[in-house]
């Protein structure tokens, strides 16, 4: 037997896919033992009673307290695991080796801090959203091997934010560089900042393909707007990312995702009136984002006022950041 894992899970109202979630947890095939810590804070929907039923360790926060890296960095702190994997109350493991085969990412050093995996779209999604994220976690592994990065890249360096990108919504940290570099108690993109701050701390970061999640949102086009602020935002505070946010990009931009969206809507049986309503959702889905982009790269320049209204999660600072 291996030293003990635990699965940390910040949780609040985390309705049905929660359970279904902590189920696919409990349901992992490991050859270590594992535990089940959940920080709930102020769940009203029964979500902390359903973790008790699953066998979770509760810990309870108050929801002015809660913060993504904060409340992270408390889970860390209880937790009896020499690994702490990382998920979401809307991300349900991918299979039952998704944990094994996050652990087998620490084989590739002993200097391996971060291990991630991608997100697979649920089987309603968007054809928008199951084509980005595709795309997306694909481009990290072209041809499907394990991804290992070492050093923290140049900002200008053209494949700088592959090389940093980070999600705790699927990912195992080892627990003693988690010690010495904690996530930062930031507003947003926790797990970016703390990635950055890994790699320039000397440590190595995995990326296993074969270890998803399924996880995706379908918003309306002004929740999508929002989103889109709240992810550039994060860009820019965190990696110093700018949009391009110019008419003319924009709009080549705009042509491009929606074509791939045809493509790939062609390639999944897409014809006639179906595929013409899919363009005209792809077109509104699109100009949401990059709409959220343009103002979320140059969020500095806007008053807070306006930054809250444009905020998925209500948050009207700008707050730019340093790796340590």
């Amino acid at each position: 037997m291996g030293d003990v894992v635990t699965v940390a899970v910040p949780v609040r109202n985390g309705g049905p896919l929660l359970d279904v979630a902590l189920g696919a947890v409990r349901g992992q095939r490991l050859d270590r033992p594992m535990e089940l810590l959940v920080a709930d804070s102020g769940s009203t929907d029964g979500s902390r009673e359903l973790a008790q039923r699953h066998g979770a360790k509760i810990l309870d926060i108050p929801p002015e307290r809660f913060s993504h890296g904060g409340t992270r960095n408390l889970l860390a702190h209880n937790a009896s695991g020499a690994h702490i994997a990382f998920i979401t109350q809307d991300a349900v493991p991918g299979g039952d080796r998704w944990l094994a085969t996050l652990l087998e990412g620490f084989d590739a050093g002993a200097d391996v801090a971060l291990v991630f995996g991608p997100y697979h779209a649920a089987a309603d999604a968007s054809a928008m959203v199951r084509r980005e994220l595709a795309d997306w976690f694909g481009s990290l592994s072209p041809d499907g091997s394990v991804r290992v990065d070492r050093g923290l890249p140049d900002r200008d360096e053209p494949d700088a934010l592959r090389r940093v990108f980070f999600t705790d919504v699927n990912a195992c940290i080892a627990r003693v560089a988690l010690d010495q570099v904690p996530f930062r108690e930031v507003a947003y993109a926790e797990d970016q900042l703390l990635a950055r701050d890994m790699l320039a701390s000397g440590y190595a970061k995995v990326y296993r393909p074969d270890a998803p999640v399924i996880h995706s949102h379908d918003y309306g086009w002004g929740q999508v707007l929002q989103r889109s602020f709240d992810e550039w935002r994060g860009l820019r505070e965190v990696h110093g990312i700018v949009a391009s946010g110019g008419p003319v990009a924009s709009a080549l931009s705009l042509q491009r995702r929606v074509r791939d969206d045809v493509r790939f809507m062609r390639t999944r049986g897409a014809r006639g009136l179906t595929l013409a309503r899919g363009i005209g959702a792809s077109a509104a889905y699109h100009c949401a984002r990059e709409l959220g982009a343009a103002f979320g790269a140059r969020a500095d320049k806007l008053p807070d006022g306006v930054r809250t209204r444009l905020s998925l999660e209500g948050r009207g600072g700008f707050d730019p950041v340093k790796a340590a």
